[in-house]
């Protein structure tokens, strides 16, 4: 029955207008907005709604990934674009100074490398794996 149907993701935030400058301006996605909140095009033909919450906590987990073809250069663009870059230091994830977990190199999964949005829910790049 659902495989028939079209899926979107969704999460909250505390500030939509904060929320569309960074998603439209500083990712450089497509954004639609609406009463109930925002709608974002993610590359590949995806969408994830954004709605406003006013007692909201950022998750504590990755919401929303973009795959690239090479995340070092991708944390470049970001960082550039003003985006910080999350580190982290427990047990066998461990970023680098740049904010990236070489998890190809450790043979524990692909590299890749968290971010904030301004709400503070967790963001991700990932590197496409090699074929």
């Amino acid at each position: 029955m659902l495989k028939e149907t079209n899926a979107f993701s969704s999460y909250s935030v505390n500030d939509l207008q904060l929320a569309k400058k960074f998603y439209s301006q500083t990712l450089g996605l497509e954004v639609a907005e609406s009463r109930e909140g925002l709608e974002l095009k993610v590359p590949g033909g995806g969408k994830a709604f954004l709605y406003p919450k006013p007692n909201h906590a950022p998750a504590t987990f990755t919401v929303l990934n973009f795959v690239v073809k090479d995340v070092e250069q991708a944390v470049d663009d970001l960082t550039q674009r003003g985006v910080r870059m999350e580190q982290y230091n427990q047990g066998d994830l461990k970023t680098d100074a740049r904010g990236i977990f070489h998890g190809q190199e450790k043979n524990m999964g692909p590299n890749i490398a968290w971010f904030k949005d301004p709400a503070g829910n967790i963001l991700s790049v990932v590197q496409k794996k090699a074929a």
